[in-house]
């Protein structure tokens, strides 16, 4: 029984060195996603250049087996500055050199935090999650730090932001517009203007935020309820039109789907 079993152990043993040698880490598979816990410096050696590493790289902690994507990752790819290390902020700031290849996130603004988690969740459906850097995100056990509880907490305000952003787009879909030097300035409104498609083309209107004095260009529906809105009344069909932040074009008439702005 004993050489059985120290037949299985050598097995095993040469099961994990063949693994290695092909750079994927067996402990991704033995421990799962949330299983292993590593350290800065034994992150640092899984940059594809040492024999037996693997190829590694982390996003707010997370550590991601990019193995397939080695062309990109691995020695000489473009990307290869991110392996083996947390360089989050990178992902926000678009600087890859020395300094800004960090996981430092601090002064970063919530829609920059948003870009990480984008490319977080990237990551997550592409690449192996394979356990969590400790450090700057998480604790050695594994656990979360308070800087990546107050990251999250930004991110979900950043997303319910951005939500309501685009629900405002729907209702008020950015015009087209376009400048020439013989007829200066012109915006209209189509069903595809500002990228929101719709079955209603709309009117051009300068759109004020409450307290600015700074307007944009949005299409706003002539009848009918607001997009999203039950069936109205007849009374309520210009709705949108008697918006106090909405003021019509100087010179155009107020039904057409096109102005020539007066600069």
């Amino acid at each position: 029984m004993l050489r059985l079993g120290a037949l299985a152990a050598l097995a095993l043993g040469w099961a994990a060195a063949w693994l290695w040698g092909r750079g994927f880490d067996p402990r991704a598979w033995l421990w799962g996603e949330a299983g292993a816990v590593w350290s800065a410096a034994e992150l640092s050696r899984h940059t594809g250049t040492e024999e037996g590493a693997g190829l590694y790289l982390a996003v707010l902690g997370q550590v991601f087996d990019v193995q397939r994507g080695r062309k990109h990752y691995g020695p000489g790819g473009a990307y290869s500055f991110f392996a083996g290390k947390d360089a989050s902020r990178a992902f926000a700031t678009g600087d890859f050199t020395p300094a800004g290849l960090v996981d430092d996130i601090s002064g970063l603004s919530p829609s920059e935090l948003l870009t990480i988690q984008n490319w977080l969740a990237f990551y997550t459906k592409n690449y192996v999650p394979i356990g969590k850097v400790a450090g700057r995100f998480y604790h050695g056990d594994g656990t979360p730090t308070e800087v990546l509880q107050k990251a999250q907490a930004v991110m979900e305000e950043g997303q319910k932001a951005q939500a309501e952003e685009e629900e405002k787009k729907k209702q008020f879909p950015p015009c087209n517009s376009e400048w020439s030097s013989a007829g200066g300035s012109r915006v209209w409104c189509s069903k595809q203007s500002g990228g929101i498609a719709r079955d209603w083309t709309g009117v051009p209107r300068k759109l004020y935020e409450p307290g600015s004095r700074r307007s944009h260009c949005v299409c706003v529906k002539v009848e009918g309820p607001s997009p999203g809105q039950p069936p109205a009344s007849p009374v309520q069909t210009r709705r949108d039109l008697d918006n106090p932040n909405l003021q019509e074009y100087e010179g155009c008439h107020p039904l057409s789907d096109w102005c020539a702005v007066q600069d």
